[in-house]
């Protein structure tokens, strides 16, 4: 199973800021969509960093003498920002951000954002396709157990 798998399900919307906008804007938009993160793009679209959750308070533990919320995202932004693409494997992707301790991935495929997947999308497919084996499983061990002669 791959990334594009999970984004057929669940659709390549992505909210997205830009990184002259304000951290208060950035925190409506969280609630609003009820999302854990935001992707930061560029004029053109392009991603240039991610703005979540922790990044937020992490910077109210750091800041504590400035208003967090009159910040610029771009200040507390991550700008190492690991990217997947379509036809990544799910597991590998598990994999990724499990290591690296990050809940959601944005993908780009030709260099233009097409989604993002959170750990919980992965953790979902993953979990459905276990399912599916299981199920299937079942039902070859009730075909091939002799039937009660009654």
């Amino acid at each position: 199973m791959n990334v594009r798998t999970i984004l057929a399900t669940k659709g390549s919307d992505v909210i997205t800021i830009r990184p002259h906008q304000a951290v208060r804007e950035a925190v409506r938009l969280l609630a609003r969509h009820n999302i854990g993160a935001l992707v930061v793009v560029d004029e053109a679209g392009r991603p240039v960093g991610i703005i979540s959750e922790r990044d937020i308070v992490r910077a109210a533990a750091r800041h504590e003498d400035r208003d967090v919320c009159a910040m610029l995202v771009e200040e507390i932004m991550t700008r190492d920002v690991v990217t997947g693409t379509p036809q990544d494997d799910v597991h590998s992707v598990a994999h990724t951000m499990t290591e690296r301790r990050f809940r959601h991935l944005p993908i780009v495929e030709e260099g233009r954002l097409v989604g993002i997947v959170s750990i919980g999308d992965v953790v979902k497919a993953q979990r459905d396709l276990y399912r599916g084996e299981v199920d299937t499983l079942q039902t070859q061990i009730m075909a091939d157990e002799p039937q009660n002669a009654s």
